[in-house]
């Protein structure tokens, strides 16, 4: 009989092999999210210019602490697609990969004769996922892209700020990571469609689309209505009180009422059940018209006491609160660290690194993270000889600059 304890449960993706081609963010990080399942994610750097999320944000000992995050559980090669001889190692490598994960500007890989055409070819069943700002066609296709180009096109930045400020963009990756769990997504998507047509296929993902689509019902809004959402601040033009208000030891909570029970609940706690008997008061966007008669009275009670007091005040209501945190908060929270949502990883380079965990948990097929992000090219050698390749045919490769 099998011992239940030393037994081996296939990882979700077990068996599935990932070439991360891209940087910065939004490919590399579809990559994490797959390798975080257990699929083989080999990440192709270049030989002299590396991933440049290796030097993005703060670092410790010269080592980029944002790489240990994108590059977790990747194996990590160099090749020059550009030389005839990194164009044969990406070709025997997509022979025998599932998946193939790249953000250049469209026409790129064409250049190299590493188009669709060259890698179906090598592999008909490979999926190759196109991550671009604006996708593989239109009149913006040859674009360079980031994602914040993605956050002022797409809408959000004109939505979001003070009604009498300037549009304002997030203060990190937002559309990049979007973007990334949508091709994560699209992979997926494709891999199943493989399973019934044996064939792969292309994957165009355009980073403005998922920002779009995320924003909610903006576009049927304006083409049924002509309503054009205008910026509000943190309030809500769908319900109200929505908003974050100050307390009395001068820390932030934030308050939702989306619900007309919750609403009415955060009323009767305040002190002024009366307003719940007011006409607007029955309809989210009733509400919303009387924003700061509610932001006042919810605002004015908080402002009397402390956090820990009004957090306490509205579970027992069963209101809808949440503190607003800072990453200290974060790390230190007791839900969090329930759901384990930041773990601990041991790295060769850093001793101990603490991190955000896989996204979601599997009763059966749990994620793992086994490594952080690895040193520039650490696995070159072993992934080549994995391929066949002698350790001639290596050292022939790094001698024309392959490599």
């Amino acid at each position: 009989m099998n011992d239940p304890a030393t037994e081996h449960t296939p990882a979700a993706l077990e068996g599935l092999r990932v070439i991360d081609l891209a940087t910065l963010f939004a490919g590399p990080l579809a990559a994490t999210l797959l390798g975080d399942f257990g699929a083989d994610v080999i990440k192709v750097e270049h030989p002299t210019r590396p991933d440049p999320s290796r030097g993005h944000g703060p670092g410790k000992d010269g080592v980029g602490l944002w790489w240990k995050l994108l590059g977790r559980n990747k194996r990590t090669v160099t090749l020059d697609l550009s030389t005839p001889g990194g164009r044969d190692v990406l070709l025997r490598m997509a022979a025998e990969a599932d998946v193939v994960i790249e953000n250049f500007r469209p026409g790129t890989l064409e250049k190299w004769r590493l188009g669709w055409d060259e890698l179906s070819a090598a592999n008909p069943r490979l999926v190759l996922a196109r991550v671009t700002g604006f996708g593989q066609l239109g009149p913006y296709a040859r674009r360079p892209g980031f994602g914040t180009l993605a956050e002022a096109m797409s809408g959000f930045a004109a939505i979001t700020g003070e009604p009498d400020g300037p549009p304002t963009l997030p203060p990190f990756g937002l559309a990049d990571s979007i973007a990334a769990l949508t091709t994560a997504y699209a992979v997926m998507a494709a891999l199943a469609g493989r399973d019934r047509t044996g064939r792969g296929q292309v994957v165009d993902m355009a980073i403005i689309e998922p920002m779009l689509t995320v924003l909610g019902p903006q576009p049927i809004w304006y083409d049924q209505l002509g309503y054009v959402q205008p910026r509000t601040g943190n309030r809500s033009a769908n319900n109200a009180p929505r908003n974050t208000y100050r307390t009395a030891d001068g820390r932030w909570v934030a308050v939702s009422t989306s619900a007309q029970s919750v609403a009415e609940r955060v009323m009767r706690l305040v002190g002024r059940a009366e307003l719940i008997e007011r006409d607007w008061f029955a309809s989210g966007a009733g509400r919303a018209r009387h924003a700061d008669e509610l932001d006042e009275a919810v605002g004015s009670w908080i402002a009397r006491h402390d956090r820990a007091t009004v957090l306490a005040a509205f579970e027992r209501a069963e209101a809808a609160i949440a503190p607003v945190y800072d990453i200290r908060d974060v790390m230190a929270d007791e839900q969090y660290r329930a759901l384990g949502s930041i773990t601990e990883v041991k790295d060769d380079e850093l001793g101990t690194v603490r991190m955000q965990n896989v996204l979601f948990r599997l009763s059966a097929t749990p994620g793992a993270i086994k490594w952080a992000g690895r040193p520039h090219g650490a696995d070159t050698d072993a992934v080549l000889a994995g391929l066949g390749l002698t350790a001639g045919e290596i050292a022939a490769l790094r001698e024309e600059g392959a490599l």
